[in-house]
C-alpha cells in the first residue's frame, strides 16, 4: 500500500511509487502540506464482510488495518493491535471484561421493519483511559509509534492541538513511551475543568501542555505552520497524532465496521442491509472514517454530520460554500470540542469529491490557507455530493439540554453534549429503510456544568478520576504565536 499527498500527484506506478505506512506515521503532514491518503481504497466484498463480521474487535482491527499496513510484519502488527484492543484498557466500568465488548450498541429504538421503524441505536465508543471516542484511535497510536522508533533507533518530538478530547488521548497513549516526547497546544480556557485537569495534571516527564490565549483553530494552524517548516521539523523530528495522521483515520475505520456489524447483528449473512451513521463534527476526521470505510465498500446508506452553532461544515453540505469563521466569529459552546471553524480533515473528502484531482486542492487550499472561503455551488463537483451519501444538521445548545433530559427520561441513559448534538440531527434525518447509529464521543463527566444545567445532578465518573481538577496542573501559557511554541519546543526537546 502506498500512499499520496492532497496537494501532490498521483504516481503512475501506486504499487512501487510514494512513501509506505511507517514513513507517514512519523511525518503528519506531506511535504508539501497537504494530507496522506492511499492511492487507491482497498476493496473489502461480500464474502469478506461475512468472515468479518464474528470477530472480535482486535481480530477485526487487524483484518481492516492489514489493508492500509503493509510495511509491519503480520505478526507484529497482529501484536500491536491484541495489545491495544484489550477489555482492561477499555474497561471504564461499562464494559464486560467476560463479554470483552469494547464498543457496545446500546438501542434506543429496535429495528422493526413491518412497522417501518429502522432502529436507532449508539455505539458506545468512550470506554477507554479518558472517556472520549480519540481513545479508540490514540492508544494503538502509541504503540504505532513506540514500535516503529524502536526498529528505527529514533526518537520523535510530537506536536499536536486539541479543542479538549485528542490532547488527553495522545497524552494518556504517549505516556512513558520510550522515544516520545508530546508537546500539546489547546485553547486557554475554552475547555471544560475536567478536560482541562485530566491533560494538566499529567506529571510525566514526556509530557507538555501549552494553553495559547485563542481557539482551537489558532493552535491548529500553529501546527500546521511548524509541521510545514521543512528544516525545523526535520530538525527537531516533529510528528503529529491529531487526525492530519493518517494513521488515526485508518484505526477509525474500524469501528465503523464493528458498529455495521452490531446494527445488522439480526440479518446475519445478509450484508446488503444498509446503515446510517450519525457523527459529530468539528474537524472531520471521525466521519471521514466514516467516508473511507464506505468507499472500502462497508454498506454505509448515510453519513450523518452533526455541527453545534460553529456549523462551517452544515453550511457547505447545504449550500456548497466552506466558509471557515475566524476567532471572532467561532462561537464557545457546551459541546466545546466541535467548536472549531476550519476542519483539517474536510481536505481529504474534497479531495475525492473533485476526483482526486490535486491541481484543484491546491487552488482552494491557497484560498482557505488565506483566510478566504471557497463556493462549489455552481461546479460539477456539487452534483456529485449525493454519491457519497452526505447530509448534515445542526444543533444547540437548547437542543443539547433537551436532547440530554430526553434521552435520560426515556431510557435512563446519560449521554454528553457532543453526543447529544449527534443524536439530535440523526433522530431528525432518520430514514425507515436503514437502522441509525449515532456514534457517542465521550462521557458526559467530561461536562458537568452541562450535565447539572440539563438534569440538576452531576454524572458519574470512575472512581479514578475522582477529584482530579484538584490536583497540580503543569501547563504554560502564552500568546498564539508559532515563533513562541517554536522556542518552546527548542528549549524542552532535548
Amino acid at each position: 500500500m502506498r500512499y499520496l499527498s492532497t496537494r501532490g500527484h498521483a504516481p503512475d506506478t501506486p504499487v512501487s511509487s510514494g512513501p509506505g505506512f511507517t514513513e507517514i506515521l512519523l511525518g503528519g503532514l506531506a511535504p508539501d502540506g497537504g494530507l496522506y491518503l492511499p492511492v487507491t481504497y482497498p476493496q473489502v466484498g461480500q464474502a469478506e464482510l461475512a468472515q468479518w463480521r464474528t470477530l472480535s474487535y482486535a481480530d477485526l482491527a487487524y483484518a481492516v488495518l492489514s489493508r492500509f499496513i503493509d510495511d509491519i510484519p503480520a505478526a507484529d502488527l497482529q501484536t500491536l493491535v491484541n495489545r491495544t484492543y484489550t477489555a482492561k484498557i477499555y474497561g471504564n466500568g461499562r464494559v464486560s471484561a467476560e463479554a470483552g465488548e469494547i464498543t457496545p450498541l446500546r438501542w434506543l429504538a429496535r429495528p422493526d421493519p413491518p412497522s417501518g421503524e429502522g432502529g436507532l441505536a449508539i455505539l458506545e465508543l468512550s470506554n477507554g483511559p479518558t472517556l472520549a471516542f480519540k481513545d479508540m484511535a490514540m492508544q494503538l497510536l502509541g504503540n504505532l509509534f513506540e514500535y516503529v522508533l524502536a526498529r528505527r533507533g529514533e526518537e520523535i518530538n510530537i506536536l499536536g492541538a486539541t479543542s479538549g478530547d485528542t490532547g488527553s488521548s495522545a497524552e494518556y497513549a504517549m505516556r512513558g513511551k520510550r522515544g516520545v516526547r508530546v508537546f500539546m497546544l489547546s485553547p486557554h480556557e475554552r475547555m471544560s475543568a475536567f478536560q482541562r485537569a485530566q491533560m494538566y495534571s499529567l506529571q510525566d516527564a514526556n509530557i507538555y501542555n501549552i494553553a495559547v490565549r485563542g481557539m482551537f483553530d489558532n493552535a491548529q494552524d500553529i501546527v500546521k505552520a511548524v509541521s510545514n517548516d521543512l528544516a525545523f521539523k526535520t530538525r527537531y523530528k516533529i510528528g503529529a497524532v491529531n487526525s492530519i495522521n493518517w494513521a488515526r483515520i485508518a484505526a477509525q475505520v474500524v469501528y465503523y465496521f464493528k458498529g455495521y456489524f452490531a446494527a445488522t447483528g439480526g440479518v446475519q449473512g445478509d450484508n446488503e442491509q444498509q446503515v446510517a451513521f450519525a457523527v459529530p463534527s468539528g474537524n472531520f476526521g471521525n466521519i471521514c472514517a466514516g467516508h473511507i470505510a464506505r468507499m472500502m465498500g462497508l454498506p454505509i446508506g448515510r453519513l450523518v454530520l452533526a455541527t453545534n452553532e460553529n456549523d462551517v461544515l452544515d453550511e457547505f453540505f447545504r449550500t456548497g460554500v466552506y466558509r471557515p469563521r475566524n476567532t471572532a466569529e467561532t462561537a464557545a459552546t457546551s459541546s466545546p470540542s466541535m467548536d472549531i471553524s476550519k476542519a483539517s480533515n474536510f481536505e481529504r473528502f474534497i479531495f475525492d469529491l473533485v476526483g482526486r484531482d490535486p491541481a484543484v486542492i491546491r487552488r482552494l487550499w491557497s484560498g482557505i490557507d488565506a483566510g478566504r472561503s471557497f463556493d462549489l455551488s455552481a461546479t460539477p463537483y456539487l452534483a456529485r455530493l449525493p454519491e457519497f451519501g452526505f447530509v448534515s444538521g445542526r444543533s444547540t445548545h437548547a437542543d443539547r439540554l433537551a436532547t440530554i433530559r430526553r434521552t435520560y427520561q426515556q431510557h435512563g441513559l446519560l449521554i454528553d453534549t457532543h453526543t447529544a448534538d449527534g443524536l439530535k440531527v440523526g433522530s431528525e434525518l432518520r430514514t425507515p429503510d436503514m437502522p441509525m447509529v449515532v456514534l457517542e464521543t465521550a462521557l458526559p463527566a467530561k461536562f458537568e456544568a452541562t450535565m447539572i444545567e440539563a438534569l440538576g445532578r452531576k454524572p458519574e465518573r470512575p472512581a479514578a478520576l475522582e477529584g482530579i481538577e484538584n490536583l497540580p496542573q503543569r501547563v504554560a501559557v502564552m500568546d498564539a504565536s508559532v515563533d513562541a511554541v517554536k522556542q518552546f519546543i527548542e528549549r524542552h526537546a532535548g
